[in-house]
C-alpha cells in the first residue's frame, strides 16, 4: 500500500473514531425541561450522561445567581437538591457535563407556587336570628395571589365573589380574605356556608387548582318570654312552703337557672331545674328570686319577690372603732334588726335604776368627744307590730395616765447610810399600773415597789443614779425620772469645808499674836512703860 494511501486511511480512521465518540457522549435531565414545585417542598434536579466513563459536572442559573441548593455527583449522575424550595429557586438551571474535550449542557426551568391549604371560614360571633354577623373566608399562604379567585356562598346563593388582580410588588406568601355581613333568619337554619378558592395558572400543571370548605350553619334564637308562676303566694308565713315554676323560649331550648339576689346585688345560684320549692321558710328566705333562661347566645331573666312575715329578730350592734375608747374620741354604734315589716330602731341608755333613757330613733347612734361619764350600757331595740327584739353593748371610756409625780424623801441628795423613799403618784385615773425602775447602761432594774413607793434603808453609793416611774393603762403611758445623789461619809467637802479651813488658818495666826501681846505687856508693867521701838532695839 502506498505511503500516501496509508496516511489517508489512518487519518480517516481517526476522524471516524472522533465522530463516533462525539455521537456517543450525551446528556439528559430529570425532569426533562420544567418542574412545578410548591413552596416548602423538596425538589431534586438530576443531570445524567451517557458515553463517558468519568464526566465532570457543574450547575448554574441563567442569571448566575446562587444555586441555593446542594449538589451531589455520583459517576455519570449529578443531582441538585433544594430543601425546601422557595422564591430564591425560581430560575432556569443549566447543567454542564464535560468529558475530555467535549462539553454538553441542558437546562431545567423551576417554577413555584403556593396553594397549600383549604380555605378557612370564621364567624364574628354565633349566628343569632335577627342579629348581623360577619363571615370571613381566608386562603392562607397563596402565591401568586394575582391569579386567585374566591367565592362565598350560602346554600346555593352566591354572597360574594372576588378576584385579586392587584399587581404583586414583590414575591411573597399572602393570606387573602373575603368578608360578607348578613343577618340570619329562620330560613337559614340547616343551610351551609361554602368558601371556594381557585388558583388560575393554566400554563402550570399542578393539583389541586381549586379548594373548598363547607361550614354548616348553626342558627340560634336568644331566650325570650321568660315566665314565672308562684304557688300558693308571694306573701308567706314563717314555716310555710312555696313552689315556683319558670319557662323560657329560645333555640336551642334554654336551660333554666334559679338564683337569689343578695344584698350586694350578686346572684346566689340555687337550682338548675325549672321548678324551685322552698319549705319551712324563715325570715332570711325573704327576698328577690331570679329565673334565667340561658343558651349559647344569650339569656333572659324574670324576678319575683317573696315576703316572709315575722317579728323582729337577729338584732345586731356594730361599734366603730371599738367599745373601749379613750376619753375625747368619738364612736358610732349601728344597730340592725330583721323582721317584716322592717323593724323600727330605738336607742336607749340603761340607768343605774334599770330604767331606759331614750336617745335616738336612728339606726346609728354617734357620741363625739366622749367623757368618762359616758361609760355604761346602751340598748338597741328592733320594734314592729309583731314584737320587740333587743341587743345591748357596754361602752367603756378610758383616760390615759396624767399628773404623774416622782419624788425622793427626804431629798434627792442624801448621805451614805441614810434612809430614802422614792415615791410615784398618778392622778385619779382608774386601772393605772405604776412601775418603778432604776436605769443603768447594762439594763434597767424593776424595783419591788408598794403602792408606787420604794424604800432604801442605809443607802449606799451604788444606789445613786437615775430612777424612772412609768404609769400606764390601755390608753397610754407617762414617764417621770429623777437623779439620786449619794455622798460618802469620808467626803472632804462634807466635813472639812473651805470655810472651816479659813477659820482654822486664821486661828493659827491669832494665837501667836495674842501671846506676843501678853509678853510685851508684862514687860511694860515691869518697867513702867512700853515702847515698840525700844523693844525692837533690844533685839538688835
Amino acid at each position: 500500500m502506498p505511503r500516501k494511501m496509508f496516511v489517508i486511511f489512518g487519518a480517516s480512521n481517526i476522524l471516524w473514531m472522533v465522530f463516533t465518540v462525539s455521537q456517543a457522549f450525551k446528556i439528559e435531565t430529570f425532569p426533562e425541561n420544567k418542574i412545578v414545585a410548591q413552596i416548602g417542598d423538596v425538589v431534586s434536579l438530576t443531570c445524567r450522561t451517557t458515553g463517558c466513563e468519568l464526566p465532570s459536572f457543574s450547575w448554574r442559573t441563567h442569571l448566575d445567581s446562587p444555586l441555593n441548593g446542594q449538589v451531589r455527583n455520583e459517576g455519570s449522575n449529578s443531582t441538585l437538591t433544594m430543601d425546601p424550595v422557595g422564591f430564591r429557586n425560581e430560575y432556569s438551571y443549566l447543567c454542564t457535563a464535560i468529558c475530555g474535550s467535549e462539553k454538553r449542557e441542558k437546562g431545567i426551568q423551576v417554577e413555584i407556587y403556593s396553594f397549600p391549604k383549604d380555605p378557612e371560614i370564621h364567624l364574628s360571633g354565633p349566628l343569632e336570628v335577627g342579629k348581623p354577623v360577619t363571615v370571613t373566608c381566608l386562603v392562607p399562604d397563596v402565591y401568586p395571589f394575582d391569579r386567585l379567585e374566591m367565592n362565598l356562598l350560602k346554600g346555593n346563593h352566591l354572597l360574594q365573589n372576588k378576584d385579586f388582580v392587584e399587581p404583586m410588588e414583590r414575591k411573597s406568601l399572602e393570606t387573602k380574605s373575603l368578608e360578607v355581613t348578613f343577618t340570619p333568619t329562620n330560613e337559614d337554619i340547616g343551610k351551609a356556608l361554602v368558601c371556594q378558592a381557585k388558583l388560575h395558572i393554566d400554563e402550570i400543571d399542578f393539583k389541586p387548582k381549586e379548594r373548598e370548605t363547607t361550614k354548616k350553619l348553626q342558627v340560634y334564637i336568644s331566650p325570650k318570654n321568660t315566665v314565672i308562676s308562684v304557688n300558693p303566694s308571694t306573701r308567706l308565713q314563717e314555716g310555710g312552703s312555696v313552689t315556683m315554676t319558670c319557662s323560657s323560649e329560645g333555640l336551642p331550648a334554654p336551660q333554666i337557672f334559679w338564683s337569689k339576689k343578695l344584698d350586694n346585688g350578686n346572684l346566689q345560684l340555687l337550682s338548675g331545674n325549672s321548678t324551685l320549692t322552698l319549705i319551712a321558710m324563715r325570715t332570711e328566705d325573704s327576698g328577690i328570686y331570679v329565673c334565667e333562661g340561658v343558651n349559647q347566645v344569650g339569656k333572659n331573666g324574670k324576678e319575683v319577690e317573696l315576703i316572709v312575715q315575722v317579728a323582729p329578730r337577729d338584732t345586731t350592734i356594730l361599734v366603730s372603732p371599738s367599745s373601749i375608747l379613750e376619753e375625747g374620741s368619738s364612736v358610732n354604734m349601728t344597730c340592725s334588726s330583721n323582721g317584716l315589716p322592717a323593724p323600727k330602731i330605738l336607742w336607749s341608755r340603761q340607768l343605774n335604776n334599770g330604767h331606759l333613757q331614750p336617745l335616738s330613733e336612728n339606726s346609728t347612734l354617734t357620741l363625739t368627744s366622749t367623757k368618762m361619764e359616758d361609760s355604761g350600757v346602751y340598748v338597741c331595740e328592733g320594734i314592729n307590730q309583731a314584737g320587740i327584739d333587743r341587743k345591748e353593748v357596754e361602752l367603756i371610756i378610758q383616760v390615759a395616765p396624767k399628773d404623774i409625780q416622782l419624788t425622793a424623801f427626804p431629798s434627792e441628795s442624801v448621805k451614805e447610810g441614810d434612809t430614802v423613799i422614792i415615791s410615784c403618784t398618778c392622778g385619779n385615773v382608774p386601772k393605772t399600773w405604776i412601775i418603778l425602775k432604776k436605769k443603768a447602761e447594762t439594763g434597767d432594774t424593776v424595783l419591788q415597789s408598794r403602792d408606787g413607793a420604794y424604800t432604801i434603808h442605809k443607802v449606799q453609793l451604788e444606789d445613786a443614779g437615775v430612777y424612772e416611774c412609768e404609769s400606764k393603762n390601755e390608753v397610754g403611758l407617762q414617764l417621770r425620772s429623777l437623779t439620786l445623789d449619794v455622798k460618802g461619809r469620808g467626803n472632804y467637802q462634807d466635813y472639812f469645808s473651805p470655810e472651816l479651813l479659813v477659820l482654822y488658818c486664821s486661828s493659827s495666826l491669832i494665837i501667836p499674836a495674842i501671846g506676843m501681846i501678853i509678853y510685851f505687856a508684862r514687860r511694860a508693867n515691869m518697867k513702867g512703860s512700853y515702847s515698840l521701838v525700844e523693844a525692837q532695839k533690844s533685839k538688835v
